[in-house]
């Protein structure tokens, strides 16, 4: 795997660890700023709401950039968005802050993600998906505890000086080892009308809910899963960040292996990680009472949720090979979307009083309603013989030549530095999951970087005058 991969995977780690630290520092920046928790809580959701608007947003604006240059640009504005909230003297000028923090960490998944996939040959992947989103477990495994402990020991502002410095080993890293490219001039200048002719294909819309859905499955519990473990499964709420930690390794696990897998079995990777997903869900809501199947089965949800990540990322790359930087974005928005309504229809049930096993059903049924929608996409791709995308693009053909350049560029190693992008989410979302307001806009945050890594190709983007269908392979990897 090349080394400029893993520079993007550190970058992601600055990204992630900002993103999902405030959870841990509701209350001093509360206590600081002078407003309540849920409304310190709103940070969260600013951070979210960024995510959803700016990949698409900020992957349309830069479409015409080199992207190293887009990369470098997005790192030095995320950098001087955490040196603003650190210096905040108001809790406006913090919000703010966020948001800008947000637009740039959205934008860089967007393009971050093509430029990863760009650097590895087609059989790849997944595993380069699985190293760049590394850093988000990374930085739930590592950064978050960090951020609160400068938070305790330091102030929270503390923490926001941290992560500049972190950004600016990642734009360090950006400028040494990403390789320039050409822009694209006259006919292959990418035009946003031809990207966006990826949006005609059913089988984009179908990837786009598998996304959501599966995000939405997961997320729907975990913003919950503290007070399930404290309320039902009468665990000491000192347990909490245990079996936090826990569901962080089986999502990097879930993402090493699938990861591994999707490259040779894409659909047979969604499919089962999506059915194991619902079935531990639902295990989940029939054990809920008895401590040690809580902690077990939150475990095994994090392997399963995440196996499927790299699947659903490289599935969407296969379907807009032609538009990736905008397909990924969009991707990136139908996480957050997920992970926004997830969280919702969680709180709705317990708002009902239904209490939280039920919750875990609802995630069931999300997980269910993607495993159809799954199905759904296996048959139209068999059906058609292969998915469509935009033909005579400058990011096709820059696509095949990488994948011929670098055949041998991908290595086994590659799934070490793998990690669950959504992971990260979790632990993000289910800390603040005190109040309901953060816990919800926290998950939604963080899946987002998830799945900002779906996009990938050679070129940052494709001018294409039709479509085309692909050629169907006899066994191919999405066939299986």
């Amino acid at each position: 795997m090349p080394l400029a991969v893993y520079v993007l995977g550190l970058s992601v780690f600055a990204l992630g660890t900002s993103e999902f630290m405030l959870s841990g520092l509701l209350q001093p920046v509360a206590r600081d700023m002078g407003v309540s928790i849920p409304t310190a809580g709103l940070l969260i959701s600013a951070f979210a709401i960024g995510m959803v608007v700016g990949a698409p947003v900020l992957a349309a604006a830069t479409l015409r950039l080199p992207r190293r240059t887009t990369l470098m640009a997005l790192l030095a504005v995320f950098g001087l968005g955490q040196i603003a909230g650190a210096v905040a003297p108001s809790y406006g000028v913090l919000f703010a802050s966020r948001v800008v923090s947000a637009l740039a960490c959205a934008g860089f998944w967007a393009v971050g993600a093509a430029v990863a996939v760009s650097l590895v040959p087609g059989n790849a992947r997944a595993r380069a998906m699985a190293v760049m989103v590394g850093g988000l477990s990374i930085a739930n495994i590592a950064g978050v505890p960090a951020g609160a402990f400068l938070g305790q020991h330091a102030g929270w502002r503390a923490a926001f000086w941290a992560v500049a410095g972190l950004s600016v080993l990642g734009l360090a890293g950006v400028v040494a080892l990403v390789p320039r490219t050409e822009v694209p001039t006259g006919d292959d200048q990418p035009r946003l009308r031809a990207e966006l002719r990826i949006y005609r294909d059913r089988q984009v819309w179908l990837a786009l809910a598998a996304t959501a859905l599966s995000g939405g499955a997961v997320f729907c519990l975990f913003s919950y899963l503290g007070p399930l473990l404290t309320d039902v499964a009468g665990l000491d709420e000192s347990w909490v960040p245990t079996v936090l930690a826990l569901f962080g390794v089986g999502a990097l696990l879930g993402t090493v292996i699938g990861g591994r897998i999707a490259d040779a079995h894409l659909f047979g990777t969604m499919f089962g990680g999506i059915i194991a997903s619902t079935v531990v869900l639902s295990a989940l809501a029939l054990t809920a009472h008895s401590a040690v199947a809580a902690v077990s089965l939150a475990l095994m949800l994090g392997f399963t949720a995440f196996f499927t990540a790299p699947a659903l990322n490289a599935r969407m790359f296969n379907l807009a090979n032609a538009a990736p930087t905008l397909a990924g974005a969009t991707n990136t928005s139908a996480f957050n979307i997920g992970n926004t309504v997830g969280p919702w229809l969680g709180g709705l049930v317990i708002d009902a009083g239904w209490g939280y096993p039920a919750v875990a059903w609802t995630g069931a049924a999300l997980a269910g309603t993607g495993a159809v929608t799954t199905v759904a996409a296996m048959r139209m791709h068999r059906a058609e013989g292969a998915s469509r995308v935009i033909a005579s693009s400058a990011s096709a053909s820059a696509s095949a030549s990488a994948s011929g350049a670098g055949a041998g560029a991908a290595s086994a190693s590659a799934s070490g530095a793998a990690s669950a992008s959504a992971s990260g989410a979790a632990s993000a979302s289910a800390s603040g999951a005190a109040s309901a307001s953060a816990s919800a806009s926290a998950s939604a945050s963080a899946s987002a970087s998830a799945s900002g890594a779906a996009s990938a190709s050679a070129s940052g983007a494709a001018s294409a005058a039709s479509y085309a269908p692909e050629s169907r392979p006899s066994k191919g990897s999405e066939t299986r």
